[in-house]
């Protein structure tokens, strides 16, 4: 419980202090005209209120990524927690801010024309490539996980190519919503409802915290359990813990999403609040998650600890998505019928809500590149239907593997995007705050080693020797 109560304090603290430090270095201009106010055109740059942004800002990052990614992560054991505090606070809020402030500085440009911008064309044509590769792999894994979970309660599915269970029938229906989502102007669908997804997201986080601190508070994982590694698979806690909290401590996947909203600002400095704010939000999602996960499956009469007792859950259900069986054991046990239920459709809404505003983004980035007007309709769906059909054929692909990849390629776009926040900081801002670039190139820095360290030892990579 003291290392809970701690880290979700210093959230809060980083965001009053640390926040407004990249803010002032970022150097806000509040007197400067949007491109929500000087593009305006009905479709994706549509004027919004600052508060209706962040909570969009907020379904749109946090999809499955704080809770599974906080739930496989916890399986390291509790220097998981030390990881989305401190990542969120120095790394994925400064990512998300820049991405952010960056995109509304360039006139909403997309992710790969603001990095591009800053570390070169080569660099931005891999950046689309790559973005496009990231957005395709996470639509992937925010379909799979709501439509199992979906699954679960009203059945219907089929088999894949491994013999597990596929939701077909859910993933059709969610496919024809995404279709809707992904080419109506962004103020009809995702301005107009979004907004009440987020807050059961927030409402299923906030009741799952009180009964964890109100009648488990005792079993809870502790740093000073010790940080060893945990983890019963063989797999090392670095790098692959950093890789596995993925949108919980800093997602490239964020990059993605914030030009949307930034398309949307109508002042400078509703910034900090929108960006920086909705990450530490995630953050504190991700604590909560990580916390009910090593908190829940703890039995002392056996004694099995929580993360121990969630080791021993995981090795009953070989192959099966065990975060998201983990979410719907949690839920409905702690929150009973009604507010099990609304905490899975929390669930359940907020990975569907990122998947369809990441192929939003993915049509945003292809219409960039094509310098394409996206007000006719034809041309947004000449656009997203190749990629509806990419997304469907890797539905048949076993999760545990999409996942991993998805993890590596969205840390490996957050390193990129982090570089180009440091070029920019450094000759823009270098004049008044000479050494403001360390902000963006100290996490940019941790950020490559991760990466470069992952594959070089991951299963999916050369699965060379940790020395």
């Amino acid at each position: 419980m003291i290392t809970f109560i701690v880290a979700l304090i210093l959230l809060v603290v980083g965001f009053l202090t640390y926040g407004v430090l990249v803010e002032k270095i970022f150097g806000v201009e509040p007197e400067r005209k949007t491109p929500a106010v000087t593009k305006t055109d009905g479709v994706d740059f549509v004027p919004m209120a600052p508060w209706r942004i962040f909570l969009v800002q907020f379904l749109n990052i946090a999809g499955l990524g704080p809770i599974f990614g906080a739930i496989m992560g916890i399986f390291y054991g509790p220097a998981a927690f030390l990881w989305i505090v401190f990542g969120t606070i120095f790394a994925g809020g400064v990512h998300d801010y820049l991405s952010g402030m960056l995109s509304i500085r360039k006139g909403g440009a997309s992710l790969p024309d603001i990095v591009g911008d800053e570390l070169g064309n080569g660099v931005k044509v891999f950046m689309r490539v790559l973005s496009l590769v990231l957005l395709i792999l996470l639509t992937t894994t925010f379909l799979s996980g709501p439509a199992t979970l979906l699954q679960g309660l009203a059945g219907l599915g089929t088999m894949d190519f491994q013999g597990h269970m596929v939701p077909i029938v859910w993933v059709l229906i969610i496919f024809g919503y995404y279709a809707l989502a992904t080419v109506l102007p962004v103020d009809k669908l995702i301005g107009r409802f979004y907004p009440i997804f987020g807050a059961i997201l927030l409402f299923m986080g906030v009741g799952i915290m009180i009964v964890m601190l109100g009648w488990h508070s005792g079993e809870m994982p502790e740093v000073m359990d010790g940080l060893h590694n945990r983890q019963t698979n063989g797999l090392p806690l670095f790098p692959m813990m950093f890789v596995s909290i993925a949108c919980g401590a800093i997602s490239g996947f964020h990059g993605t999403q914030s030009p949307i909203m930034a398309r949307c600002v109508t002042n400078e400095r509703q910034g900090r609040w929108i960006f920086y704010g909705a990450m530490v939000a995630e953050g504190i999602l991700a604590l909560i998650w990580a916390a009910a996960a090593g908190t829940f499956f703890a039995d002392p009469e056996q004694g099995l600890y929580g993360i121990d007792g969630l080791q021993a859950f995981a090795a009953q259900h070989p192959g099966e998505n065990i975060a998201a069986l983990v979410i719907d054991r949690v839920s409905r046990s702690w929150l009973g019928t009604v507010g099990g239920i609304l905490a899975i459709i929390g669930v359940i809404a907020a990975p569907i809500t990122s998947g369809d505003t990441a192929l939003r983004s993915a049509r945003l980035i292809v219409a960039d590149f094509l310098k394409w007007d996206q007000r006719p309709i034809p041309r947004r769906l000449i656009i997203a239907l190749p990629l509806f059909l990419c997304v469907f054929g890797m539905v048949f692909v076993d999760f545990n593997i999409v996942w991993r990849y998805f993890a590596w390629t969205n840390q490996s776009l957050a390193v990129f995007t982090l570089w180009a926040g440091t070029v920019w900081l450094y000759k823009y801002r270098r004049d008044k705050y000479p050494y403001g670039w360390l902000i963006a190139a100290i996490p940019a820095a941790f950020m490559t080693v991760v990466c470069i360290s992952y594959i070089l030892i991951a299963p999916e990579g050369f699965h060379l020797h940790l020395w």
